[in-house]
């Protein structure tokens, strides 16, 4: 039997190559991929749920009075993509090195769309990606996970323990997911505080999706929503009280600044060449592993307690390693 997105991919391309019309009983006996020994009923469920999918990918459909199915081209948002030689070149480059991603969630997708795109000429060089460093393989399977319920908008249970240590059980409705530095984040609405946050995939634990009623929503994602607007860095992902913090980069590393705070606060110049980000936090942790991470030529002046962390975690290094 044919894998799911397999079926997907041969019914889309059925109805777009066909000429009219056809019945469900001619999608069943011609496209690959639906089991001739399945039952009536058992066959328009799942034809009824690959129609959906389909309509969530962007695929317009037309029933005429006789229950056929006709592909509206006009409204199917899919269009020609002409790619040069050195298109083609980078798309299975950058492909390839996600494919041997191992917490790359998408890879069964990835692996389709990259069977459609012809080899331009000779052999393409490999690469290698790492999409999160964190336990990359579990990161993959929650992810993709989180994914799903994010698209059919359905809650999602797990554990989360937070930076003190702290683990709880959480309800959420997920809204979306990015990832940063080697990590991936969940942006949902944590329905017992009643306000969207954001949660660290590493963090999570036992999650699990609602399964019930899979064709029917559990909520609506806010109107206007941008998952954009909720990237953060890692030291202002936290229940840690807010606070404002003060890095300064000397003016050698100056240049560095935009890209290490990812247009993220404030950067105020010095005359000496320096600059000055002033940036909302929630972690002293985290912002002290960051300004190590992105050193040297970084200095955290603010707050004390995030520089005592530093400066004490320096220590310990020194120490151990003598």
């Amino acid at each position: 039997m044919a894998q799911p997105l397999e079926r997907l991919v041969n019914l889309a391309l059925y109805l777009a190559a066909a000429t009219g019309p056809v019945s469900a009983a001619t999608v069943r006996a011609e496209v690959c991929g639906y089991p001739p020994d399945q039952d009536e009923a058992a066959f328009l469920r799942m034809f009824e749920r690959d129609k959906d999918d389909l309509r969530r990918m962007g695929f317009s459909f037309d029933a005429d009075e006789a229950g056929r199915y006709r592909l509206d081209a006009s409204a199917t948002y899919a269009t020609s993509v002409e790619l040069t030689p050195a298109e083609v070149a980078a798309v299975r480059v950058a492909g390839s090195a996600l494919l041997a991603d191992p917490s790359f969630p998408y890879a069964a997708d990835l692996r389709l769309a990259l069977a459609k795109v012809a080899a331009a000429s000779g052999r393409v060089a490999r690469a290698a990606a790492l999409t999160a460093d964190e336990e990359p393989e579990r990161q993959a399977g929650v992810v993709a996970a989180l994914t799903e319920a994010t698209d059919a908008r359905k809650t999602v249970r797990f554990a989360y323990t937070n930076a003190r240590g702290e683990t709880t059980e959480r309800l959420a409705e997920p809204f979306g997911l990015f990832t940063h530095d080697g990590r991936w984040y969940l942006v949902a609405r944590d329905t017992a505080k009643g306000d969207v946050r954001t949660f660290a995939v590493g963090r999570m634990a036992d999650v699990e999706p609602n399964r019930t009623k899979p064709r029917t929503p559990d909520f609506e994602r806010p109107e206007g929503f941008d998952v954009a607007d909720h990237v953060a860095l890692p030291f202002q992902i936290g229940e840690d009280p807010p606070f404002t913090a003060r890095v300064w980069f000397s003016p050698e590393s100056a240049w560095r600044a935009p890209a290490v705070t990812a247009g993220r606060g404030q950067l105020t110049a010095g005359e000496d060449g320096s600059v000055t980000w002033l940036i909302d936090a929630s972690s002293p942790r985290r912002l002290a592993s960051f300004v190590v991470e992105n050193g040297p030529g970084l200095r955290l002046l603010d707050p004390t307690s995030a520089r005592e962390l530093l400066t004490s975690g320096l220590r310990e290094v020194v120490a151990s390693h003598g």
